[in-house]
């Protein structure tokens, strides 16, 4: 009797831990689990590798867009993250947000809200905002987004890091008074003695930081940047974005094709402004041969600390747009100087002829913002901003732009003469002489 309870026993354990694996197997079959990718109802689930994008353009997996960054954005009710990508514009699906905490566990993910900027210019791909929630019980340090909730397959896409998480700083703790934004250099582009003319101007009226986005440039504007990047004063962003799309060279597409406005210009514009938000006090959005020029004041500082208490709630002020024609050169050739002979590109102070701008026509403006009262920018205007905007008026500050005619029929009687850059000229040629000579494009017998 005894034996037979023993026996029974045996087959009772030995039935319970083969339902207990069956039941283990079974489990396993119907939810797998990919490198603990996926949240479970029990709890969060830990992050064993998180893959973070080390590029500044990161395809969207399962889908024809591209992501750029991401940004800790709270200015607008309901939404605390802002990724600004490039989409293709007939191609826009539900997304949704799935953020990695700071415990390295993943959040439930939350709806995405997508803002195509209103700027296309009629070109498939446009600069556009994701806008995402962070779920209350993550403290987010990176964002992705995913086509379904929960998709495993898009779980193959990189992390973003969070931007901008400090608090917004009081006006007098920027690391930065000025930043410039230069928005593409494209083309093998290599006009080395303006540009190295232009930032040395920009270095002498305030100016902290310029921010770059190259795709391509010039052999000798390659060691020009590398110089002023390992000082501080530019900082080079890559923007290989041929790599990804076919970018156009102008802004028509019918006339021009490609995928994208001008190498994704209106893109890394937003881009600099969000990463300019929490360092600098102000932002300057213009090309590499525009100089926002005051002409009341000596600098940028000076001019600010008196147009901003003038009209304290403007975020945005726009400054008109003057050409100064680079086929018009100063007649006594008094800044023809020897030692900029070998340097390619164009020497700013021989083209003092300006452009009266035709007012009853569209005329372009670049503007200095703050970039915490801005949303959205487009080129030449600002989409969406907080605050007011205000046209500087041209006598106190504007634009001066060494490039093509725009009124090619003008004769130089009717230019008017603008010398404001001679102001700066003692100052100035020396200290592009010691940055060219720095990078071995003047040799001290080349001196006068």
């Amino acid at each position: 009797m005894d034996k037979r309870k023993n026996l029974r026993g045996t087959f009772l354990v030995l039935f319970i831990i083969t339902f207990i694996f069956i039941f283990i197997f079974l489990t396993n079959v119907r939810t797998p689990r990919i490198l603990n990718l996926i949240p479970q109802p029990h709890g969060p689930e830990k992050l064993d590798l998180p893959e973070v994008s080390d590029q500044t353009i990161t395809p969207l997996v399962n889908t024809k867009h591209l992501l750029v960054s991401a940004f800790m954005d709270q200015r607008l009710t309901g939404f605390d993250i802002r990724i600004i990508g490039i989409f293709r514009r007939d191609s826009i699906q539900s997304l949704y947000c799935i953020f990695l905490c700071q415990s390295s566990t993943l959040s439930s993910t939350t709806p995405a809200n997508i803002l195509q900027h209103a700027d296309n210019f009629g070109f498939p791909f446009t600069a556009t905002d994701v806008m995402c929630q962070i779920p209350q019980s993550c403290d987010a340090t990176h964002v992705t987004l995913l086509t379904q909730p929960d998709h495993v397959k898009d779980l193959k896409q990189k992390w973003l890091p969070i931007r901008n998480k400090v608090a917004l700083k009081k006006e007098n703790e920027f690391e930065f008074d000025f930043t410039v934004c230069v928005s593409t250099l494209f083309g093998g582009y290599n006009n080395v003695l303006q540009f190295a003319q232009t930032l040395e101007m920009y270095r002498l009226l305030g100016v902290d930081r310029v921010v770059i986005y190259n795709t391509s440039c010039g052999p000798e504007l390659n060691r020009l940047l590398h110089s002023y990047s390992q000082e501080g004063f530019v900082e080079m962003v890559p923007w290989p974005i041929d790599k990804h799309l076919k970018p156009s060279w102008r802004w028509n597409p019918t006339e021009h094709g490609g995928d994208l406005h001008y190498f994704g210009q209106l893109t890394t514009l937003n881009e600099c402004i969000y990463r300019s938000m929490e360092r600098s006090r102000y932002v300057l959005l213009n090309d590499i041969d525009e100089i926002i020029m005051p002409y009341q004041h000596d600098s940028l500082t000076s001019l600010m600390d008196t147009l901003q208490p003038q009209h304290p709630n403007t975020g945005v002020f726009l400054i008109e747009n003057h050409i100064f024609p680079k086929k018009h050169f100063e007649p006594s050739q008094r800044f023809h100087l020897p030692q900029w002979s070998g340097v390619p590109g164009i020497n700013i102070l021989e083209h003092v002829y300006r452009e009266e701008p035709d007012r009853s026509r569209y005329h372009p403006y670049k503007m200095i913002v703050q970039p915490r009262m801005v949303e959205q920018t487009s080129v030449h205007e600002m989409l969406r901003n907080f605050g007011e905007r205000f046209k500087v008026p041209p006598e106190v500050c504007r634009i001066i732009h060494v490039r093509v005619p725009l009124q090619g029929s003008l004769t130089l009687e009717q230019l008017k003469v603008d010398k404001r850059l001679w102001d700066f000229h003692e100052r100035m040629i020396p200290n592009v002489d010691n940055v060219l000579r720095k990078v071995g494009l003047l040799s001290s017998d080349q001196q006068k």
